[in-house]
């Protein structure tokens, strides 16, 4: 279990839409991060899921009717950190908007005080229609957070904009309301996996780089408030919720996109592993693999050398993945590429690095002309992530 939301209360609204039974997912989401839940369920949502069942994951006793226990919605919205209404149906969204307070839920939901996230499922004429589209956005202009819904296939067999968001998109976005929002003031420009460098149409070379790393950097950065933008090589992972999401394939686009929104950034977090070689020839059809006997190989663009060169660039971060804790390596780039600070990590151990979702590194800046070197153990690259802003944060205040 991790300590995300140690000792936060969360009030899990549950209304009477079919996609209900996809809340047991977030449930165990939130226990795992330490949540304490208090389910609060309309009668309509038995029929999807039973408040036995949510009982029992949750941990907690499913609250339903209002004169069970009188007091119950003032004590909730006194004492929870955070509502969370998943499904949330048309007639949960036109009530809150409209100021009923006529069960339960609705009654907790006026008298909550703290941030408020709603997850739409409906069928698609029902969300697209006026009356949901005017309470959605006059809940929005009292700070609501909506999150989706999105299109898809639909419980009817129809095709449309209705579909519950996915629950890790929810769960983020509840850790993200909970978290101090210390980076609001900056524009972080992250790049992040490998790059691709083609002999043919379809053959090139890369490297093992999974993209892991920057997505996580981009996510809690996002997450403590941070404007992001990614730019990203080819990787299989989801991209992170970020304000602009740049795909790239080679090392020269991520160098042109990087110049290209550099100017706008205030930090830059290169954790990208942009190829170093590409082939000297390369060739607009396949070619037969009797037609050459070696591939000869090029240097590509130094990005971060480029950067180096810039008079005016942001706080710059470089990523060194060495054969080995190389820290003299790891400072010669320090200094050659002009480096604010530099992340090293050793790629040749099984369990961490590329690929892997935990990493351990080390932190190498200067203060006052002098070398600092601070060592991470094993943690998971969320947690490497946050270590490594927070870092930034302190160097960038020190200046």
């Amino acid at each position: 279990m991790n300590s995300l939301l140690k000792n936060k209360k969360v009030i899990l609204g549950i209304t009477g839409s079919i996609a209900a039974y996809k809340i047991y997912e977030l449930i165990k989401l939130l226990k795992d991060a330490g949540a304490e839940i208090y389910p609060v369920m309309t009668k309509n949502a038995s029929y999807f899921v039973t408040p036995l069942s949510i009982e029992i994951i949750s941990g907690n006793r499913v609250l339903m009717n209002m004169f069970e226990e009188p007091l119950s919605h003032i004590e909730l919205a006194k004492s929870c950190d955070i509502f969370t209404v998943v499904p949330a149906t048309a007639n949960l969204i036109n009530k809150y908007a409209s100021g009923i307070a006529d069960d339960l839920l609705t009654t907790t939901l006026i008298a909550f005080r703290g941030p408020v996230i709603i997850a739409p499922a409906m069928n698609w004429r029902m969300y697209e229609s006026p009356q949901v589209q005017k309470s959605i956005e006059y809940l929005n202009s009292l700070g609501v957070k909506f999150m989706g819904p999105e299109r898809g296939l639909l419980a009817c067999g129809e095709e449309g904009l209705g579909r519950l968001v996915s629950i890790n998109k929810i769960f983020e976005a509840i850790i993200s309301s909970l978290t101090e929002k210390d980076l609001k003031e900056e524009h972080v420009l992250i790049t992040a996996g490998p790059t691709r460098q083609y002999l043919d149409p379809i053959r090139y070379i890369t490297n093992k780089s999974s993209g892991k790393m920057g997505y996580a950097l981009a996510k809690i950065a996002k997450r403590r408030g941070a404007k992001v933008t990614l730019i990203s090589g080819p990787s299989n992972l989801q991209p992170p919720e970020v304000d602009s999401f740049i795909p790239i394939q080679t090392t020269q686009e991520m160098l042109e996109a990087v110049m290209k929104h550099i100017n706008r950034a205030s930090i830059l977090l290169m954790a990208a592993a942009p190829l170093d070689f590409e082939p000297e020839i390369t060739y607009a059809t396949k070619i037969d693999k009797h037609s050459i006997k070696s591939i000869p190989l090029k240097l590509c663009p130094d990005i971060l050398k480029k950067v180096s060169m810039l008079k005016e660039r942001p706080f710059t971060v470089g990523f060194a993945a060495e054969a080995g804790l190389n820290v003299d390596r790891a400072k010669l780039k320090f200094q050659d590429k002009r480096l604010d600070m530099i992340v090293l990590n050793d790629i040749m151990q099984q369990d961490r690095g590329m690929e892997s979702d935990a990493n351990e590194v080390m932190l190498i800046y200067k203060k006052r002309n002098n070398f600092f070197e601070e060592q991470t153990s094993l943690l998971s690259k969320d947690e490497i992530a946050s270590i490594i802003l927070s870092k930034i944060l302190e160097l960038k205040l020190a200046k």
